[in-house]
C-alpha cells in the first residue's frame, strides 16, 4: 500500500471564505479517483495551511493520482501555494500492530500477537 499526503497553503482567502470549498460535492469528487481507498482532510488550525492524506494500493495508483486532474487543478490554482506532494509505502506490519484504520490488515494484526 501507498499513501500520498499533498500539503499547500491557501492565498488570497480568509479561513471563513476558504471553508466555503469544502462542499459535499468536493469530496464525491475523490470517489472516482481510481484506486483511492480512502482520503483524510487536515487542515492547520492556525494558518492557511491544508491537505490530504491518500491510502491506494499500489504504487501506480497513487503515481496516477498525482499526475491527474485534481492535483494538476491544485498546481495550476492562484490560490495555493507551497504545494508539497509525496508518496510514502506504507509499513504492513507495523501499522497493523498500531490498529491503522486500513483493510485487509487484520491477519498481519493477528501474527504480531
Amino acid at each position: 500500500m501507498f499513501v500520498v499526503q499533498i500539503n499547500y497553503s491557501y492565498r488570497n482567502a480568509t479561513r471563513a471564505e476558504w471553508e466555503t470549498r469544502y462542499t459535499d460535492d468536493r469530496a464525491k469528487q475523490f470517489l472516482a479517483v481510481d484506486g483511492l481507498q480512502w482520503k483524510i482532510w487536515i487542515d492547520a488550525p492556525d494558518e492557511p495551511r491544508v491537505g490530504g492524506i491518500y491510502l491506494f494500493a499500489t504504487r501506480a495508483q497513487a503515481e496516477a493520482y498525482l499526475a491527474g486532474p485534481i492535483v494538476a487543478r491544485l498546481r495550476a490554482s492562484p490560490d495555493v501555494e507551497n504545494l508539497d506532494a509525496r508518496i510514502f509505502a506504507v509499513r504492513d506490519r507495523m501499522i497493523a500492530i498500531t490498529r491503522a484504520p486500513v483493510p485487509g490488515l487484520a491477519a498481519i494484526a493477528q501474527a504480531a500477537e
